[in-house]
């Protein structure tokens, strides 16, 4: 730790850049994650590949610039590689910078988990509306985990570390079962109402797992900011305008309309990632003031 901080005081550059292309590196491997697992195929054997076959050489695989230095296209046949690959990794770079730049380190390595769950989660969502349980139910069990080995991500610091363990571990479980729960429930009745599925299991267990790192109101703000984000996205959707590149792999690649089924996965990501790096503070004070009146 003292090496870390000398080096922030001598290069206060370095490690933020560093963030950024770890994000990036990160984001270049979200991109394999989204394509084969949904697939069932391994994520790390073979290598990355064109479509065509040929295998991609290091020099053409890197983060970002690859992609725009070749101008989207393969180098081996000349096919265009969709503009999800660098929005992916561009968008991981900028939140794994936002979450060094705003936490201390063992808080912003436990956001960079949460965060590249929540990419992953979104983007396959986005194709084959389904979550793999390995971003919900393994999301919040390292919720869990990591909470009782950084107390500080539920705000316990200050005494005894296993007190503080203890009870970070108990505010993640909590978060967990409320978020789950709540989201269960409404799925549950709105479907006694419409007569069909309203919400599938796979967003109940997202809930619950961004639960385990923000804690329940973390996860309640997850449901209802994601209510409102999922409703501005439906809007412009609709209106013609297309907001997330899909993969050519999609199977959910239709126009929205009305009556078109809208993944609510990725609204609970985005209202969770707003938490997690910017609305914490706000949304915490507004519960507790909310709590003084009962």
């Amino acid at each position: 730790m003292p090496a870390l901080v000398a080096t922030a005081v001598a290069l206060p550059w370095f490690l933020p850049l560093t963030a950024f292309i770890v994000g990036a590196c990160i984001g270049s491997f979200l991109n394999v994650v989204i394509v084969r697992l949904p697939a069932g195929e391994s994520v790390l054997r073979p290598g990355s590949h064109c479509a065509c076959g040929a295998p991609i050489a290091w020099y053409d695989n890197i983060p970002i610039a690859s992609w725009l230095l070749r101008r989207g296209r393969a180098r081996c046949c000349g096919r265009p590689f969709s503009i999800r690959y660098p929005v992916v990794e561009l968008l991981t770079a900028l939140l794994f910078l936002a979450c060094w730049l705003l936490y201390p380190p063992a808080i912003a390595v436990c956001g960079w988990i949460f965060l590249s769950g929540l990419i992953a989660a979104t983007f396959i969502d986005l194709d084959h509306l389904m979550i793999p349980d390995a971003f919900t139910l393994g999301l919040g069990v390292a919720g869990v985990l990591l909470s009782c080995l950084v107390p500080m991500l539920h705000g316990q610091y200050g005494g005894y570390f296993a007190l503080d363990s203890l009870r970070s571990g108990a505010a993640a479980l909590e978060g967990l079962l409320m978020g789950s729960g709540l989201v269960l429930w409404i799925a549950l009745l709105a479907g006694a109402v419409l007569k069909k599925e309203a919400m599938g299991l796979g967003d109940v267990k997202f809930a619950g797992a961004i639960g385990a790192f923000c804690g329940w109101r973390g996860a309640v703000f997850a449901l209802f900011g994601g209510a409102i984000v999922g409703t501005a996205w439906l809007a412009l959707a609709l209106i013609g305008r297309q907001l997330v590149p899909r993969s050519p792999e999609s199977s959910a690649g239709a126009p929205l309309t009305f009556g078109s089924r809208l993944p609510f996965g990725p609204m609970l990501a985005v209202a969770g990632a707003l938490y997690f790096l910017l609305l914490r503070g706000p949304v915490n004070a507004w519960f507790d003031r909310f709590a003084i009146l009962f």
